[in-house]
């Protein structure tokens, strides 16, 4: 289970001393042309989220492999994808780089455009319900490769008492290994974000409501 560290309490060092740890960050991304409201909070979040990772990194010592969802190279090529991702984690990405540390890609790319070619398909709305159970059946199929083959190569590549980071949105189910510890970054402003798409959804909801009582009306 992760150890929700930062907004509640500062991490023993004697306790987390040694043993591989991961710093993992809840990855939001940004929509194309995001709302005034929301880009505000969305970069209020980064910055809240930058400062836990260092606080974290003062404690214990600075991350030296970063893992990043929807990452496939290394190097520059990895770097320049998360530049493009307008998720906001560039900085704090950048920051552990400077640092000294690497990128570690996570995905495989065939598992990961099978994953997205399923989940597009289950977004437009499938009628039939022998299609949609087939092609819910093959997206977990995919989602289930594709979360084993980040836990194998982040068992791979995170030396004993090293600290990484992973970049990657709530929910993914990914099963680390049980000797890796997890630092669970929640910010204030996750929160915030959390409430504001709630928000969006209820707005939505009470429209559509609206919509379909005028037409039985």
């Amino acid at each position: 289970m992760a150890e929700k560290l930062g907004k509640v309490k500062k991490p023993s060092v004697k306790k987390f001393k040694k043993g591989r740890k991961i710093f993992f960050v809840p990855l939001i991304i940004a929509p194309f042309e995001p709302e005034k409201e929301f880009l505000e909070l969305f970069n209020k979040y980064w910055e809240q989220a930058q400062t836990q990772v260092k606080n974290l990194e003062e404690k214990l010592t600075e991350v030296k492999k970063v893992y990043h969802e929807l990452v496939t190279s290394t190097g520059e090529k990895g770097i320049k994808a998360i530049k493009q991702m307008n998720t906001g984690s560039y900085d704090i990405v950048k920051s552990s780089l400077d640092k000294g540390a690497s990128i570690q890609p996570i995905e495989d790319g065939d598992i990961l455009l099978e994953f997205m070619d399923w989940s597009r398909c289950l977004s437009v709305g499938l009628q039939n319900q022998k299609v949609f159970s087939q092609v819910y059946q093959a997206f977990l199929g995919a989602q289930k490769r594709r979360n084993e083959h980040i836990a194998k190569k982040i068992d791979e590549t995170l030396k004993s008492n090293e600290i990484g980071i992973l970049l990657m949105r709530e929910g993914h189910q990914v099963q680390f290994a049980s000797d890796i510890q997890v630092f669970y970054v929640a910010p204030p402003g996750l929160d915030e974000i959390r409430r504001w798409f709630q928000k969006i959804e209820d707005i939505t909801q009470e429209k559509q409501q609206e919509k379909q009582e005028k037409g039985n009306a």
